[in-house]
């Protein structure tokens, strides 16, 4: 398996997975050109993509969506919850590429995908592990909490794709943050803050995951360097040292990540 953050964060979400023989995206929150562009940047023809999987129908997963999507002949999954809320964003498609996802593991081809719920203030948010036999990748952004039951959904994965969002101190005092959008950020249905991603992570750990890419970051209330921090010290706190335990890189919005192939 290959995987490649395209982009991560509130201008627009989109990761690409691909399979022994299967090329999806995780959302498609840019532009049809931008979507395309990044793909080719990796050495990826757009017309090789088939299928798109939402989280949720924000714009920020799905704005490029139905253009990309029309242009491309893909198949889009999504929660039936999430195709009402966003059918006025994607416009109209081909009826056979609309498919719904109610909660059970489904196949593209070889890749198996298993759908979790997470809290976020959606019609329905999913956080997804896609496995291609032994190999095992997971993605989960824009939750408000983590509990036992998604971390156990994210247990033995080789990547783990986790929103990092926000370091509380910087958006409490970020006087551009209106005190609704605070506490819409800081609630249950809202974004993982550092401290709480990063116990997770320490969490994960007991479960065998093996590389870890913080994603989402707010470009106000975050930066990489809060992100690591809050890793170290969590680990640290716990008598570990974060570099001998998991390898960790930080998701852009700007541009393309790195690509990670994943063996076993």
């Amino acid at each position: 398996m290959r995987v490649c953050v395209l982009a991560s964060g509130s201008k627009g979400n989109s990761t690409f997975i691909e399979g022994e023989n299967t090329r999806i995206l995780i959302d498609a929150g840019l532009n049809k050109t931008e979507l395309e562009t990044r793909l080719k940047i990796i050495g990826i023809d757009p017309n090789s993509i088939d299928s798109i999987i939402i989280t949720h129908e924000h714009n920020d997963h799905i704005k490029g969506l139905g253009t990309f999507a029309r242009a491309h002949g893909c198949k889009i999954f999504a929660h039936p919850d999430t195709w009402a809320a966003m059918q006025d964003k994607v416009g109209v498609l081909n009826t056979e590429k609309r498919i719904g996802i109610y909660g059970n593991d489904f196949y593209i081809n070889e890749l198996a995908i298993h759908p979790f719920d997470v809290s976020h203030d959606a019609a329905h948010c999913l956080g997804y592990c896609v496995m291609d036999g032994t190999k095992k990748i997971s993605y989960a952004t824009d939750l408000g909490f983590i509990n036992d039951t998604i971390i156990k959904n994210l247990a033995e994965s080789s990547l783990v794709i986790l929103e990092a969002n926000h370091d509380i101190p910087r958006l409490m005092n970020n006087p551009r943050y209106p005190i609704y959008l605070k506490n819409r950020i800081l609630s249950k249905r809202g974004h993982l803050n550092n401290k709480d991603s990063a116990e997770a992570v320490l969490k994960m750990l007991g479960y065998g995951i093996r590389g870890l890419i913080a994603a989402h970051l707010s470009e106000e209330n975050n930066t990489p360097e809060l992100v690591l921090q809050a890793l170290n010290e969590t680990v640290a706190r716990n008598g570990g040292e974060l570099a001998k335990e998991i390898y960790v890189d930080i998701a852009k919005q700007h541009s393309v990540g790195n690509i990670y192939r994943i063996k076993s």
